[in-house]
């Protein structure tokens, strides 16, 4: 008798062998109806798997993040059908499941156009009206390298000459076409629907590296409703808007140039925000005990061994030679620089928690197409800070650090956060038991905080488990920003220690904190988020003053003056161009106030206001101006 555990804890007697399908049916028949695919012990299978043992199972529909994937998994095999069948010859090489959709790339010498996307939309959907029947069969290594190359699709033998010889050549067939593959699948093309789509055509080198040939890749998304397709497709079209690559040139933020790729060239006002987000952090961090040091950007290389980074990110550091022979590095992370400084002079047990913070540039090797404006770049600054405390500390500073960001997003406009607590990874360093210890600390403040939380297996930080803080933005979109992590042993590989109580000398825990993360990052979050349009308080150029005509130049730049002198920023539009001209390149550049100057103004010793996005003007008497926004230019829990 072969017994099937549910995960409510119910179980299901069959007497003999079951597919997932059965299974689903004997729960319910609406579940089989709509069953995409089942875990067996955690592991996803196809429906029509045979289970033969007992064992633990789930069942997963379109409304599971399991069963959505599985339909963007068919859908890019369908992509692959319909290429191939519309344009024989071309080569199939990989096609995952991305966030929100897709992608497939292709080797083919022609360019593929957007009428040509709209071509194999159709055919996509003719080969899901054709209910194509999808089966599983494995392969031996030698066969499939053969019978691929045979087939003239070099790419894929190449794929399956790479697999370990211990693994097995999947192989997935949906009617005749077929495909390396790993799976799960649905069981019918007909099971995919048609609420997708096929975004955009664009190069991807094979396999990542820029030395190889360049293919054409095709990126598409897939949804289990039409409202669920229209209404990504509507998020996609707001985040062009919102686009900060787009927004940082109309605003005149920031720009790039390829003599320094991933580097952030910002210009006076990009550098003003940048500043301005610096200084509240510094206010927030001296309020909260926070002691702001600086340490070098190059460190010798033996620092880093010693750390443990040399060996574990070695790869995506920047290094120099010095004629003396000595090898230094860029730094790519504060935390070494900063136990260097813990370690100047004995510190006591009183001493901790000990919280050093560092606004310090760190700079990572980026592959040139993983770059992405201001969201992924080889140069940043972390808003860092490091944490020496007791184990039985740990637990009380944690949750300190989470109130912390949390406060810190609510101020500028996020107040949706999720916690991700991620555990060990496979490449880490330190014994297992100093590993249990941090899980169970950084776990046991998680659990503290009272929110929502999920759990990254194996994503931790190599020297130790980590929270992630994902915040959500005004359309929807999940970004990654804070992170806190737990280390007990990059303190111990570079010598810290403090005298405890009895006097003995002990390793003090780290506490890795960010609650910007990248600066850079977060900035051009923050542009998309707002779509540039900045709460006042946090706007790199507040107010612009516009004289209606030269006649009122000298009241303007009056008035421009006392903004400054009440702490607010401003400038003075002296230019020869007419007013409206002034007004459209000023909104363009997401200015909150525009303060118009002329006669009326004069006499009253008054403003008129002209509101970014508003067709509407107020006139205010100047102080009485001054006094309003001055109480507008700070932080909301401040």
């Amino acid at each position: 008798m072969l017994t099937i555990r549910l995960p409510d804890k119910n179980t299901l007697k069959f007497p003999n062998k079951v597919t997932g399908l059965e299974v689903a049916e004997k729960i319910s028949k609406s579940l089989a109806k709509e069953a995409m695919v089942i875990a067996i012990n955690g592991e996803l299978k196809d429906l029509n798997f045979v289970i033969d043992k007992d064992c633990d199972v789930k069942i997963f529909t379109s409304k599971n993040k399991e069963g959505l994937e599985t339909i963007r998994h068919d859908t890019a095999h369908v992509l692959a059908m319909a290429v191939q069948e519309l344009f024989p010859g071309t080569q199939v090489t990989i096609g995952p499941v991305i966030e929100d959709g897709f992608y497939y790339d292709f080797a083919r010498k022609e360019a593929f156009t957007e009428e040509d996307l709209k071509k194999i939309e159709n055919k996509m959907k003719e080969i899901i009206d054709r209910d194509e029947k999808t089966k599983r069969e494995v392969w031996s290594r030698d066969k499939a390298i053969k019978h691929f190359e045979k087939k003239g699709e070099l790419y894929k033998a190449e794929l399956i000459k790479s697999i370990p010889k211990n693994e097995e050549v999947s192989i997935y067939f949906h009617g005749e076409w077929h495909d390396l593959c790993k799976g799960p699948h649905l069981s019918s093309t007909g099971k995919i629907g048609k609420f997708f789509k096929l975004t955009k055509v664009a190069g991807a080198y094979w396999r990542g590296d820029s030395d190889n040939e360049m293919l054409q890749r095709i990126y598409g998304t897939s949804w289990a409703s039409q409202k669920d397709l229209d209404d990504y497709l509507k998020r996609i079209e707001e985040a062009e808007k919102r686009d900060h690559r787009k927004l940082g040139k109309e605003m005149n933020l920031f720009h790039f140039r390829e003599e320094s790729p991933g580097s952030v060239f910002w210009h006076e006002k990009g550098w003003a925000l940048f500043q301005k987000l610096i200084d509240y952090m510094r206010m927030k961090q001296d309020m909260a005990g926070y002691r702001e040091i600086n340490t070098p950007e190059v460190l010798d290389r033996t620092l880093w061994e010693k750390s443990g980074h040399w060996e574990k990110f070695g790869a995506n550091m920047y290094t120099s030679t010095t004629p003396d022979e000595k090898v230094f590095a860029i730094k790519p992370m504060n935390c070494p620089g900063c136990v260097e400084v813990f370690n100047q002079g004995l510190k006591s047990y009183k001493d901790l928690p000990l919280k050093m913070s560092e606004f310090g540039k760190v700079h990572r090797y980026e592959p040139s197409g993983a770059l992405h404006g201001l969201l992924r770049v080889r140069a940043f600054t972390q808003d860092d800070a490091h944490i020496f405390c007791t184990e039985d500390q740990i637990t009380k500073e944690c949750l300190i650090v989470t109130n912390l960001i949390l406060e810190i997003y609510k101020d500028l406009g996020f107040e949706n956060v999720i916690l991700k607590y991620s555990d060990r990874p496979n490449l880490r360093v330190g014994d297992n038991n100093v590993w249990d210890k941090a899980e169970s600390a950084l776990l046991e403040a998680v659990k503290a905080t009272k929110l929502e939380y999920s759990v990254n297996k194996g994503e931790g930080a190599f020297y130790g488990p980590k929270i992630e803080f994902v915040l959500r933005d005004a359309i929807g979109r999940d970004w990654q920003c804070g992170t806190l992590q737990v280390d007990f042993n990059l303190p111990g590989r570079l010598g810290a220690l403090y005298v405890d109580k009895d006097g003995s000398k002990k390793v003090p825990v780290m506490l890795h904190r960010a609650l910007f993360g990248s600066l850079e990052r977060f900035i051009g979050i923050l542009i998309e988020h707002y779509a540039g349009k900045f709460p006042f308080w946090i706007s790199p150029l507040q107010t612009v003053v516009i004289p209606i005509t030269e006649e009122f130049d000298d009241y303007a730049i009056k008035v421009s003056k006392k903004i400054k002198e009440a702490g607010m920023s401003s400038s003075v539009d002296l230019k020869k161009n007419n007013l409206n001209y002034k007004i459209r390149d000023h909104s363009l550049a997401k200015i909150p106030l525009l303060l118009i100057c002329g006669k009326k103004e004069v006499d009253s010793n008054s403003v008129t206001i002209r509101r970014l996005d508003s067709n509407k003007q107020e006139n205010m008497d100047l102080n009485l101006f001054l006094k309003t926004f001055s109480a507008l230019n700070k932080a909301s829990s401040n």
